[in-house]
């Protein structure tokens, strides 16, 4: 950071003089309107996430509508700091990192929707298997930098909330349908209606696609996933004292999908990048998630109000697949089998069907079946004031939470015979892992924000006391007798404090702070959550027609966690160990132009975003059953590209539009390391464009389209959780939009 704090000066040095004599045509920055936000929001709009005094991206609803994306990857691909890496090439699953965090199934930063935390046991098993499906969002709201006080318990690298539709002011009837590539189909739909009392939305999503790769024995390697959400709400006439309104959210999600741990082996992706081997013929993900969200507010005046939110997740899923190969009865992961192929030639050659089972030969396939639910009440008190030259903001949140994780899996044998998996062995539920893990949280904080003239200053803390359990009744107690229970007790209590300021020049801001970086430790005794001190520096500019921000950021950790993950090709059992002392910092640009702001029927914005991610284990530790691998003191981070852009160019009139987005993911290595990446650790770099349109029959109809990867670039995205796995190829999609 000290090395980009000049830089960054030099840049605010250069636009406060630029701004001496401005152009006629330069619009000047927002001045910050102050307005009590909704709880389900962190800031709502462009118009406040530009003002915060941390860095903060919002993805409008118009942003979201250009590409008809149903991939959160791609979607959250534009928004500098954000770093992710495919798995499945439909992003049911993602591995999101912000700002140089642990990206492994987005565990390590705070993911919302409509405010309430959204993980499928956000304190004891965060890791993201159940995502929000992105297409039925309206807005998705990015923070990062300073201000995460508001928001835990992962106050590292940032949060991400996901705004559902709310409910129409009007009546109103949408639906948009599409059809193409992998015979992939969407159906969205939403009924809504306000009247001066209550108002009501029922919508329904599903998306489905037979999937780009090709299984051996041809089966279907796709998914089918619903989305119901239906909301209610009532309220008090506008004149009342007191304004009150309550909203009830019921969501409903499933999914069917074909999808495996199996990745490839170099010489098969150089051959065929979307082969899918005969061992996964089996591997199947099907789950279940419902949501009941109760949200209560109270205005006493425009300058304060309580809100109330409760809320239940239950979360199902089963993650049917080959984990194991077992030959001569000697049983390897298939993380170790595909991280070293050439001496695990003959459980390759099982796993791909080229060679038949013997009588101690068999593909282990586990039932990864697991339960998890979540409930917690928050309520948040906003109050502000004027004074003569001032204006002062006092925001307060309390929350208690509990969730749990519920283990009870089982391991099922198969024969491989001519390319077809034969079952041998039907295990006995919960006899591979028969335990439970729960946490009972209780958070709070407080911000304070004060403005002086054009100065804002937003001290804040937070406190989180956590109690984190488990009892293991062992393989060998499957009706959970306790006869030979194993508990033990983690508990955490930390104070996560922070500021955050910006200074408004005429066409320019200078914005910063520094926090506390924390996340919680697994339930293992004594050991100690992961810490760290964040310090930012940036700009926000708008001169010439050109407007953005550039950002740096400095992470010192002195303590980061690593937790054993199967989706990292470890063995899954989530145990965390100390990795010990670590620097990320970086620096974030976003520009935007509009090529065509004068002229009156056809407009042509152009948005440019690039992130430059440097990381550092400050010391020497070993992780074998961890995504980071050997670790010697100057290596680098796996997973996080050091350089990555993202630009996006638009012609938009008011019969039609036609988005262009190009995206760069710089290379990165696989396992920990320095200087160049040894080819087996390598994930190369990439350059992906889509392209999406609509034309606009009238103002109730519209045709869509949208092409992903239009340059039908083959690539790899990562190597885990076991072999190279490709991103999603040349598709072509076209819909139907109707709006009324």
């Amino acid at each position: 950071m000290m090395r980009l704090i000049p830089v960054l000066l030099f840049l605010c040095c250069f636009f406060v003089k630029a701004q001496q004599n401005p152009t006629a045509n330069d619009s000047s920055l927002i001045k910050l309107d102050e307005v009590i936000l909704s709880a389900k929001v962190i800031f709502g709009s462009k118009f406040v996430a530009k003002n915060r005094t941390g860095s903060a991206y919002y993805i409008s609803p118009e942003e979201i509508k250009k590409f008809n994306y149903t991939d959160v990857n791609r979607t959250l691909r534009s928004v500098p700091g954000v770093n992710v890496y495919e798995e499945d090439g439909f992003g049911l699953r993602p591995n999101i990192s912000l700002r140089g965090t642990s990206p492994e199934r987005s565990a390590k930063i705070t993911l919302m929707e409509d405010g309430v935390l959204i993980a499928p046991a956000p304190y004891s098993a965060p890791s993201a298997y159940y995502f929000p499906t992105i297409a039925r969002m309206q807005a998705v709201e990015i923070l990062k930098g300073s201000s995460q006080v508001q928001f835990g318990p992962y106050t590292t690298g940032g949060a991400i909330n996901m705004i559902s539709t709310e409910v129409p002011d009007t009546f109103e009837i949408f639906l948009n349908s599409s059809y193409g590539s992998f015979q992939s189909g969407r159906v969205h739909a939403q009924l809504g209606d306000s009247r001066k009392n209550f108002g009501y939305s029922v919508e329904y999503l599903n998306y489905n696609s037979n999937g780009f790769k090709d299984l051996d024995n041809g089966a279907n390697t796709g998914f089918d996933k619903n989305d119901l959400v239906a909301k209610f709400k009532v309220n008090t006439n506008p004149e009342a004292k007191i304004g009150q309104a309550f909203e009830l959210k019921f969501q409903y999600s499933d999914e069917n999908s074909n999808e495996t741990y199996l990745g490839l082996t170099q010489e098969d992706f150089d051959a065929n990048p979307f082969r899918r081997y005969a061992g996964s013929q089996e591997d199947e993900m099907t789950t279940e998630h419902i949501q009941f969200m109760g949200t209560h507010t109270l205005d006493f005046s425009d300058n304060f109000r309580i809100t109330t939110t409760g809320y239940i997740n239950d979360f199902s899923r089963n993650w049917y697949k080959v984990d194991f190969v077992t030959i001569n009865g000697e049983r390897e992961g298939i993380g170790s089998i595909f991280g070293n192929p050439t001496d695990f030639a003959p459980y390759i050659d099982l796993v791909t069907g080229a060679s038949n089972s013997g009588a101690d030969d068999t593909l282990n396939a586990r039932n990864n079946n697991r339960d998890y639910y979540s409930t917690g009440l928050q309520t948040k008190l906003d109050y502000h004031w004027n004074g003569e030259n001032t204006f002062h903001d006092l925001e307060i949140g309390l929350r208690y939470h509990f969730d749990e994780e519920d283990r009870f899996q089982w391991i099922d044998d198969y024969a491989m015979v001519d390319g077809d998996m034969q079952l041998v062995n039907a295990g006995i539920p919960g006899t591979n892992a028969n335990r439970i893990s729960d946490a009972r949280a209780f958070a709070s904080y407080a911000m304070y924000k004060i403005k002086y003239k054009d100065l804002t200053l937003t001290p804040g803390i937070r406190y989180e006391n956590i109690t984190l359990r488990r009892k293991d009744y062992g393989n060998n107690d499957v009706d959970r007798t306790s006869v030979d229970l194993a508990e033990r007790e983690n508990k955490v209590d930390v104070f996560i404090p922070g500021i955050g300021f910006n200074y408004n020049f005429q066409n320019l801001s200078v914005f910063g702070g520094v926090h506390k970086g924390f996340s919680p430790p697994s339930n293992q005794p004594d050991e100690d959550p992961e810490e760290s001190v964040n310090y930012e520096l940036g700009t926000r500019f708008s001169y010439a027609g050109v407007s953005g921000e550039i950002v740096g950021f400095y992470n010192d950790y002195s303590n980061l966690l690593g937790s054993d993950l199967a989706a990292t090709g470890g063995t899954g059992s989530l145990d965390q160990f100390n990795a010990g002392e670590v620097k990320v910092q970086g620096i974030e640009l976003l520009l935007n132009y509009n090529f065509l702001e004068k002229n009156e029927t056809l407009q042509m914005p152009f948005t440019f975003g690039y992130t430059l991610t440097d990381t550092e284990f400050l010391n020497t530790f070993g992780s074998e059953n961890d995504i980071w691998g050997e670790v010697t003191a100057g290596d680098e981070l796996p997973y996080i590209s050091k350089h990555q852009f993202n630009a996006q160019l638009s012609l938009e009139h008011e019969k039609f539009e036609i988005n262009l987005s190009g995206r760069y993911n710089g290379q990165f290595r696989t396992e920990a390391g320095s200087g160049s990446i040894p080819q087996d650790e390598l994930v190369a770099s990439n350059f992906i464009m889509d392209l999406g349109g609509r034309y606009r029959i009238n103002p109730h109809i519209a045709l869509t389209a949208n092409v992903i990867n239009l340059l039908d670039e083959s690539y790899a995205v990562a190597r885990v959780p076991a072999g190279l796995r490709p991103g999603h190829p040349f598709g072509i999609y076209a819909g139907l939009e109707l709006r009324y």
